[in-house]
């Protein structure tokens, strides 16, 4: 088989829609790219500024930076009401995690580096367990008692914000901007009902968002019953792990994670085993029913 070989492949991306579509076809499958979000600024920007007055007066202990979209959205917020320079200096002062390389890369252009990076797949996971190593050194980081700011994205982290209060810490979050429907709904619906009439081989979901939105807008046409059948015959192929959680919670399960959490690597791996995959899939269903 030479990748895809012709199967049909549906991915849900928005940013990096144009990119993604050429990536499946140079593996040969014939692409459907589906925008199924958009990032907008939050309307209002009060908690964002409120954090910075907090880290400015040295409130603070400890910042965790989710993303590098986030990382810089917050500072053009916060450069609206104080001096880079004044930021910046705030944030030396204080330890600073990164979720993982994007934050990382936002953070440098300012002039910061990290104390703590996580390790791949950049999940909640991996920033807990980085801040638990971090604990077991001599005059390393202290989470009880400390007071964390949480930088946020698209929706809201309940397990990592848990577990830091499980830990001690004192909790802020810092929702920077929002993740919305697209404008358009017409490609999404269109692709929902391909999924519901078994027209799809395979879906790419690179973010969790995607799921959220796919099975929000299934339900607004009373398809996410159908949703759930065409899934059931169909490759799906998952970022990561917290992608992967928010289909479980929806009631699917991934059927391949990539080695490394990146669009290439997802898009590569998968086509290498799309067609295996597909046919015990497919011929586990057949032997259910």
């Amino acid at each position: 088989m030479s990748g895809f070989d012709g199967l049909r492949v549906l991915a849900l991306e928005s940013r990096r829609a144009a990119e993604l579509g050429k990536l499946i076809q140079t593996y040969n499958g014939v692409a459907t790219v589906a925008p199924s979000m958009r990032e907008v600024p939050r309307e209002s920007n009060q908690e964002a500024l409120t954090f910075a007055e907090a880290l400015l007066a040295e409130k603070f202990n400890m910042v965790i930076f989710l993303t590098g979209v986030g990382a810089r959205a917050l500072l053009a917020v916060v450069e609206t009401a104080h001096r880079r320079e004044e930021y910046v200096a705030a944030l030396r002062r204080i330890p600073i995690v990164a979720r993982g390389p994007k934050p990382v890369a936002a953070l440098r252009e300012i002039g910061i580096t990290p104390a703590i990076t996580a390790p791949e797949p950049n999940t909640w996971h991996e920033v807990l367990r980085a801040l638990d190593e971090a604990e077991k050194i001599p005059e390393g980081l202290r989470l009880r008692g400390a007071r964390v700011a949480v930088q946020e994205y698209g929706v809201s982290n309940p397990e990592l914000l848990a577990g830091l209060e499980e830990r001690g810490a004192k909790v802020t979050r810092v929702p920077v901007y929002q993740w919305a429907l697209p404008e358009d709904l017409a490609p999404l619906r269109s692709a929902i009902q391909s999924i519901t009439d078994k027209a799809v081989d395979v879906v790419l979901f690179t973010t969790a968002v995607q799921v959220v939105h796919l099975f929000q807008i299934a339900a607004e046409m009373n398809l996410d019953g159908a949703v759930r059948q065409g899934l059931g015959l169909a490759v799906v192929a998952s970022i990561g792990p917290t992608t992967s959680e928010e289909l479980q919670r929806h009631g699917i399960r991934a059927d391949l994670e990539p080695s490394h959490p990146k669009m290439g690597f997802l898009v590569k791996e998968t086509a290498e085993s799309a067609f295996e995959l597909l046919r015990r899939k497919r011929e586990r269903t057949a032997s259910a029913g």
